[in-house]
């Protein structure tokens, strides 16, 4: 987005409904994976700050004070674009983010499920994003044996399974039931990403591209 210096009266085309004690309640999502990352807060200085620089800062209720994602840590959060609710008193601010957006190390805040606080599983939404950093990690890593680093070593081998997996894919629609179409379309999808990573393209390149198609 472009960040316009200013007041957030002068940059904001639609009315920020502050609460009482002035202030706004701010969810951070990864604009690349659409994760959500952490819910924090924000006053009109925060926010004017955040237009500014394109970068989130928040207001510390605890502190009293403003404060720059990632100042110590390093794990700054680069602002895509802010939206506000249908009621103009909550921010969304869509952001790329430097590393993890909680202060345990996680990836995001919100890693713990509510009835007995264990890791919960990745919803189907967050299948590809997991899918994209397993690979950045194989890749990083290189563990010995790995099948999804030979393929990366070799871009000719990767090439012949995406177009293996997608006639598998297509004869088990034509023949096979339901639960053998899903898993054959996982093992393309999976080889396609490897395929991509090999030439350093990541899946929210090719769905970028797909937004750019909708009418």
């Amino acid at each position: 987005m472009a960040m316009v210096a200013g007041t957030v009266a002068e940059v904001s085309p639609v009315d920020i409904r502050f609460g009482e004690d002035g202030l706004v309640p701010c969810i951070t999502q990864d604009s690349r994976s659409g994760e959500v990352l952490t819910l924090a807060w924000m006053n009109t200085e925060s926010l004017g700050l955040t237009l500014d620089t394109g970068e989130v800062h928040f207001f510390s209720r605890s502190r009293q004070e403003i404060w720059r994602k990632g100042e110590t840590s390093g794990n700054t959060q680069r602002v895509v674009e802010l939206r506000i609710d249908c009621d103009g008193d909550a921010v969304l601010a869509l952001v790329e983010p430097a590393g993890p957006a909680c202060h345990t190390g996680e990836r995001t805040c919100f890693f713990r499920r509510l009835e007995d606080g264990q890791t919960p599983r990745p919803t189907s939404g967050e299948a590809l994003p997991e899918l994209g950093r397993t690979l950045d990690a194989r890749a990083a890593e290189r563990p010995v044996g790995s099948y999804t680093v030979t393929l990366l070593d070799n871009g000719d081998l990767a090439a012949g399974k995406v177009m293996e997996e997608a006639e598998e894919v297509t004869r088990a629609v034509r023949d096979e039931s339901d639960e053998r179409v899903a898993e054959e379309a996982a093992d393309l999808i999976y080889h396609l990403a490897v395929l991509l990573k090999s030439r350093r393209i990541g899946l929210d390149r090719a769905m970028e591209v797909l937004n750019g198609r909708r009418a």
